[in-house]
């Protein structure tokens, strides 16, 4: 292995890769390259990963840069569901006969923003308009405390909904209100009660430390509050705060702190020993499971896999070839264009991709080395050998070393596994980031000062 410069003061908490590339780093895409048929054509269909994008949020949380509006005027959330009417159709004669879904999920923004009647169009929309059976497939749902009404979920569990995931990010009222997040921790158990109620197989609950003003006591209130409904998965996220969120305008646009670094590190750890104390095991940085829960289904997606449809101005879909999506933004103005360009077009238009990423032998590399990396389990090196033909070694030696340098890898794990030390997940958004290639890094600081 190539061996490392001294390793550098790093911040743990550089950017949360859920995906790479990032879609601030793809860009337009010619017509006549980007047709949806011949971008499937030869790419295997058995096993998809289905993806609806619902931009609709009550509130807009102060740390909030996903793509999502505030509210939706007089028939829009109808007209929306006609747009992903259309694109379904648009994309099923893209996919063409044998085209099979593995697993499902509906995201945004708040998918329960959406009415009772308006969930039921979008799971016809899924059976009817790309025959999914979402009665034989894992299908998760991220919901909202304010959105989580009992009519709601009845629909939802009735047509096979086996996760439902629950924005909580503290049980503190005060800390919510910081966080810009209107809601009375009351109304979060009230929420709670329904959802158990509907019996999901699996619940999940999204918490955030790092915010201002948090304490050990406050943080383990929420810890406990949470764990007092036993869910079967915990997400613990890092608060960050992003360029154009209420939070970045309330900071000035500061956000390098090295003390709010410690903080954050101090309570990551704090709440992972606590989740670890009480019977759940580490899956990667952020997810945690119940050791006694039932497997989930692989919710938490595997982004180094090709094959997702999304559908919705704000989904991303994935070829082996192709990372393509509508165009991204945070800032509200362009959101809300971007949403209203969406529902005005018409069945033709679905019929191609606008923005993309083109993947090089090399990019696929990375990325799979990064998504597989950044789970507790680690990666088989023989697995990467027998998908690329070459060894993580040779390809990324000088990162690797890197890693091993400030003690991120495991030396004690068997000989064909890369995997992580517990600092080294604690590190997760630092080290991801370093795998990026330069023409990754270039693409997303060229958005970022436009």
């Amino acid at each position: 292995m190539t061996t490392a410069a001294a390793p550098r003061t790093l911040s743990p908490y550089q950017q949360y890769v859920y995906a790479y590339p990032h879609k601030t780093a793809y860009r337009p895409l010619p017509r006549e390259a980007a047709d949806l048929r011949e971008m499937w054509a030869g790419e295997p269909k058995d096993a998809l990963s289905l993806y609806f994008h619902i931009p609709f949020c009550e509130v807009r949380c102060g740390f909030c840069n996903l793509f999502t509006r505030i509210g939706a005027p007089d028939g829009l959330t109808t007209a929306y569901l006609d747009a992903l009417e259309r694109q379904a159709t648009a994309v099923r004669e893209a996919l063409g006969e044998g085209a099979r879904f593995a697993n499902a999920a509906f995201g945004g923004g708040t998918p329960t923003f959406l009415t009772a009647a308006e969930l039921e169009r979008l799971c016809d929309l899924a059976e009817h308009g790309l025959g999914a059976d979402l009665r034989a497939v894992p299908v998760s749902v991220e919901a909202s405390p304010a959105t989580a009404t009992a009519d709601r979920l009845a629909v939802l569990a009735g047509r096979g909904t086996t996760r439902l995931s629950l924005g909580v990010q503290s049980f503190v009222d005060s800390e919510a209100r910081t966080a810009v997040r209107p809601q009375r921790r009351a109304d979060v158990e009230a929420a709670l009660a329904r959802i158990r109620d509907a019996g999901f197989p699996v619940l999940n609950i999204d918490l955030i430390y790092g915010i201002a003003g948090q304490t050990a006591d406050t943080w383990r209130t929420s810890l406990d509050a949470a764990l007092a409904w036993r869910p079967e998965e915990l997400y613990l996220y890092p608060l960050y705060v992003r360029p154009l969120t209420g939070l970045d305008r309330h900071r000035g646009g500061t956000t390098a702190d090295a003390d709010w670094d410690e903080q954050r590190l101090r309570l990551y750890r704090e709440g992972r020993d606590h989740l670890l104390a009480h019977g759940y095991e580490q899956v990667s940085m952020r997810m945690f499971r119940r050791a006694d829960a039932p497997d989930s289904g692989g919710e938490d997606y595997s982004c180094q896999s090709d094959g997702m449809i999304g559908l919705g101005c704000g989904a991303r879909s994935y070829t082996s070839r192709l990372h393509y999506s509508f165009d991204y933004a945070v800032d509200m103005r362009r959101i809300r264009g971007i949403v209203d360009d969406y529902t005005a077009r018409s069945a033709e238009e679905f019929r191609h991709a606008d923005f993309g990423w083109r993947m090089t032998a090399d990019e696929s590399r990375r990325r799979h080395l990064l998504q597989s990396l950044l789970q507790a389990e680690g990666m088989a090196v023989a697995d990467y050998r027998a998908r690329f033909g070459t060894a993580p070694e040779a390809d990324f030696g000088r990162e690797l070393a890197g890693f091993a340098a400030r003690g991120w890898l495991d030396d004690r794990a068997a000989p064909d596994l890369l995997r992580l030390t517990p600092e080294g997940l604690a590190h997760s958004d630092a080290l991801g980031p370093e795998l990026f290639s330069p023409a990754v890094r270039e693409r997303m600081a060229a958005y970022e000062t436009k």
